[in-house]
């Protein structure tokens, strides 16, 4: 699901110039005071020649997120739904040169699976838009590999336009070869399945639930390589398969799919000249022509090749037609390299491209957007920093890869990592867990759901870290999520909601203080007298509590400063130590070993970039899901 290659550049346009978004702006500072001057805090910041490792430090205590970065960290948990063309053929990597013919649900019940998403505790969803097989959720007006083209799209049983949406089909598959928009061009011939558009159903759905929405675009795209390449490469598949050679999971793909060419107009790694292109690139009959060329709808010159235009493009039908997308993921995987061809993304111009469309949306890999935690099992690090460093500017290139020592090092954001000398952005960049209920990404017969408790424990290690937990539950070929699936997310979010939903804290003494950190507002928190670096402070709970998990919180607009904490409690005659860990966070849950009972707690800030700002503590004792 990671993995990643890069880009060239955008220009701008008269109706639009795609500048570097303002909030990638190294920060508002004069050049003269530009390594002794007062730092302000911004969500990115260049690291300059002149910068000692004082400075460093407290250019990253100055590391704020943008509003975006802080709604999406509150989420707590996202849901991802991976539906698609491997639903179908029960795989997890398309080959891209798959039968449209073979998605063909009998319904798809998206309002069934947000009734799971919220029962789970999911604040966000995400859809999977176009897996790497190429196959496009949605109908996209530059591929013919998509939903138009599958059976899904219509239902002609009892529909008295049958014959002609029939003929038009017809038409549409003659034409494909030549013709992107050829399915488009029919997409309203008769007999239009309702809910054909998967990404618009599933868009209201989650709206309709309260529900935040993402998307999730891969760049890779089987259906894009070049045909004439993927026929030499498929005989070197069959010889390796007639050798009896192991096949990487594409290359069976590829094998299984051998008698058939991908679905697409080969612009993958085609070569095409790297020139000026416009964004959105019209079709004919365009039903947008008019907006564009009024300037209701905005349109970009972009210097690129075909491939990066053909993305470009299905950005922009995502960003103008579906409404506000909260969370844009996309990872870099470039498959097909060892095999001898590869695309060079052109994340420059994709990052700017979204920012001007939708700059409040997070973007995973892009610059002050989201970051993936480093594995694909849900577990973030004991000290799992939001506050990164980056080797190179956080436009250039997808941001996972401009980590000092990759996206799966051990240490992320220490001091010492920031005072790597290969550093040269720092940047407010939090981590997102993902993880997928089942052992597959896409549904597969005969694999069982993670359990409640194993589910109870990932929410502690990638919440309680400081993460978001992003969770796939992929529906099945019925359409719907799995019976077992739906009880497993059901009893594991009341698990959740019943340990956390009680805060023992609550009425403690001093009564304002025990309000700033249970009222659930970031702004409001305790810090050190004097504007200290470390301290402590003590509650008393009236009467003896007990409770087993402790949960703390830092005011993140402020930024994320603690660097080492200790929680104590009172057994009657002096203070024991309960526990201790090193990063807070937006979110840290400590569980300890066995449950306590005391009247008073303290917590003291041992270490700390600067003034901590500690907005919330929970006392809680474990609900065990059912």
């Amino acid at each position: 699901m990671t993995n990643l290659k890069r880009a060239h550049a955008v220009a701008p346009m008269a109706a639009v110039a795609l500048a570097v978004p303002p909030f990638i702006a190294a920060p508002a500072q004069a050049a003269d005071f530009r390594c002794t001057g007062p730092i302000r805090p911004s969500s990115v910041m260049r690291i300059d020649s002149c910068d000692d490792a004082a400075r460093i430090i407290d250019k990253a205590a100055h590391i704020n997120p943008r509003p975006g970065q802080v709604a999406w960290q509150r989420n707590g948990i996202a849901a991802f739904t991976h539906f698609g063309m491997d639903t179908f053929t029960d795989r997890e990597w398309g080959s891209g040169a798959e039968n449209e013919a073979t998605f063909d649900p009998p319904r798809a019940d998206v309002d069934q699976w947000m009734r799971a998403y919220r029962a789970a505790g999911a604040k966000e969803v995400m859809l999977t838009i176009k897996h790497h097989d190429g196959f496009v959720l949605y109908p996209t007006r530059y591929s013919d590999h998509s939903v138009i083209a599958s059976p899904w799209w219509v239902r002609t049983d009892g529909c008295p336009d049958a014959d002609a949406a029939k003929a038009a089909r017809a038409r549409a598959a003659a034409e494909r070869d030549t013709d992107a928009s050829a399915f488009w061009q029919v997409r309203s011939a008769g007999c239009e399945n309702s809910g054909g558009d998967l990404l618009g159903g599933y868009v209201r759905a989650a709206r309709a639930a309260g529900l935040k929405v993402g998307v999730y675009l891969s760049p890779a795209d089987g259906a894009e390589l070049p045909h004439a390449w993927h026929s030499d490469w498929v005989q070197k598949i069959i010889a390796e398969h007639d050798a009896g050679r192991p096949l990487s999971i594409e290359e069976q793909a590829t094998y299984d799919d051998r008698d058939r060419a991908p679905g697409g107009m080969g612009r993958y790694g085609d070569g095409s000249a790297v020139e000026r292109r416009t964004i959105p690139t019209l079709v004919p009959n365009d039903d947008r022509a008019k907006a564009v060329s009024t300037g209701r709808l905005p349109s970009f010159t972009v210097t690129t090749d075909d491939y990066n235009a053909y993305y470009l493009n299905q950005l922009y039908e995502v960003f103008t037609q579906y409404g506000h997308i909260d969370e844009f993921w996309l990872d870099g995987a470039n498959p097909w390299s060892d095999a001898g061809i590869s695309e060079k993304y052109d994340f420059t111009a994709w990052f700017k491209l979204i920012n001007t469309l939708s700059p409040s949306t997070v973007v995973f890999g892009g610059p002050q957007g989201i970051r993936w935690v480093g594995n694909e099992s849900g577990v973030a690090r004991q000290s799992e920093w939001s506050v990164t460093p980056d080797t190179a500017d956080p436009m250039s290139y997808h941001n996972e890869w401009l980590l000092p020592d990759g996206p799966e090092a051990a240490d992320i954001g220490s001091r010492d990592r920031l005072l790597d000398p290969r550093v040269r952005y720092i940047q407010w960049d939090p981590a997102e867990a993902d993880v997928s209920l089942r052992p597959g990404w896409f549904f597969h017969p005969g694999q069982r759901p993670k359990t409640p408790r194993q589910l109870v424990d990932l929410y502690q290690s990638s919440v309680g870290r400081n993460a978001v937990l992003l969770l796939n539950v992929p529906p099945g070929p019925d359409g719907r999520i799995a019976d077992e699936d739906l009880a497993s997310l059901t009893s594991f979010g009341d698990a959740v909601r019943q340990t956390y939903g009680r805060n023992l804290l609550a009425g403690a003494r001093p009564a304002g203080l025990t309000r700033a950190l249970t009222d659930d507002r970031l702004g409001t928190s305790w810090s050190p007298p004097r504007g200290a670096s470390t301290g402590g402070f003590t509650v008393d709970l009236r009467r003896p509590r007990t409770f087993d998990q402790i949960r703390l919180g830092e005011d993140i607009t402020r930024g994320q400063h603690v660097e080492r904490f200790a929680v104590d409690a009172w057994d009657g005659s002096a203070w024991r130590r309960l526990t201790a860990a090193t990063t807070i966070g937006y979110s840290r849950i400590l569980t300890l070993t066995a449950p306590v009972t005391t009247s008073r707690l303290r917590v003291r800030v041992e270490r700390s970039r600067a003034v901590p700002y500690v907005t919330s503590l929970g006392l809680h004792l474990t609900a065990p899901p059912s």
